[in-house]
């Protein structure tokens, strides 16, 4: 599979209300050398709906400068304006990203025949490889798999972060997954089940923490070892939940910034930090660790 392994949504820090860019290159010089197999920025965890469209085009560029071809650089760019996100193309390649990872389109909660002639419209407006993404308790409609079937015949459809929050879909679509298409997870609960029912890896916001745990799951599983896995699993299993009792990225943030990652936890609005009572459950679990 060309798209595999972990992928860690970048977040954005800030400081005084602008891109801190000292503590975002910090923070991709660390996971790379954490050792994953690329990195996503101006996605959901990247705060990417307060980004502007000339911060969105310097941290694209920021990333590729920093990474200097190191490890695969995917970007979020999604909407529900087909063409407008056709037109935002042009800054992707120019930064001869490895690929999108792009949403459903949110809000208008368009039907089958529209999700697909949407990601069609983008596919045949690039040569870029597009994971589909498919969240639809944000986006308000789901991504069926007779339509992710019928996207991963299109050139250059690769792969699909799947957050249906259905198991019985995402195990019908691991189970009988296309040729030479991705699945991988963005339910940071489901990873080593995607991975044992033969998924190809993760986009995992939780993977920003104990790095090295996430990808020793991952190799263990490539080598068959499902027991060692699964024992490293269970103790990133416990810590998961705390992470999205506030909404993400805010505890990661809390959390970076106490690693000396990230200089600031600040976030923008309508993100608010997260409260004393979760930095203390935080605190007291060593997520940071």
């Amino acid at each position: 599979m060309k798209i595999k392994g972990i992928i860690i949504p970048l977040l954005t820090p800030f400081k005084d209300g602008n891109v801190d860019f000292n503590s975002y290159k910090k923070m991709v010089e660390y996971y790379i050398e954490q050792g994953v197999d690329g990195i996503l920025p101006l996605g959901t965890t990247g705060e990417s709906p307060t980004i502007s469209c000339e911060e969105y085009e310097k941290i694209l560029d920021k990333t590729m400068e920093y990474n200097n071809g190191r490890v695969h650089v995917y970007t979020g760019l999604g909407g529900n304006n087909t063409n407008e996100v056709v037109k935002k193309l042009k800054v992707a390649e120019n930064n001869k990203v490895d690929g999108i990872l792009s949403v459903s389109p949110y809000y208008s909660r368009p039907n089958q025949r529209g999700i697909y002639e949407h990601f069609k419209r983008i596919s045949e407006a690039t040569d870029l490889d597009i994971i589909i993404y498919n969240i639809p308790y944000r986006t308000g409609s789901n991504v069926e798999n007779e339509t992710i079937y019928r996207l991963a015949e299109l050139k250059n459809i690769a792969g699909i972060k799947d957050c249906s929050g259905d198991i019985k879909q995402t195990s019908d679509l691991l189970l009988n997954s296309p040729k030479d298409f991705s699945i991988l997870t963005g339910e940071d609960s489901l990873f080593y089940t995607t991975l044992t029912l033969g998924g190809h890896g993760g986009i995992l916001a939780s993977a920003s923490l104990r790095t090295k745990d996430f990808i020793k799951v991952y190799n263990d599983i490539q080598e068959n070892n499902h027991k060692s896995a699964l024992e490293t699993w269970k103790e990133l299993y416990k810590f998961i939940p705390a992470l999205f009792e506030e909404p993400n990225p805010t505890p990661l943030k809390y959390c970076l910034k106490k690693m000396g990652i990230i200089d600031s936890d600040e976030v923008r609005l309508p993100l608010m930090n997260i409260t004393q009572d979760l930095e203390k459950k935080l605190d007291n679990k060593l997520f940071y660790k």
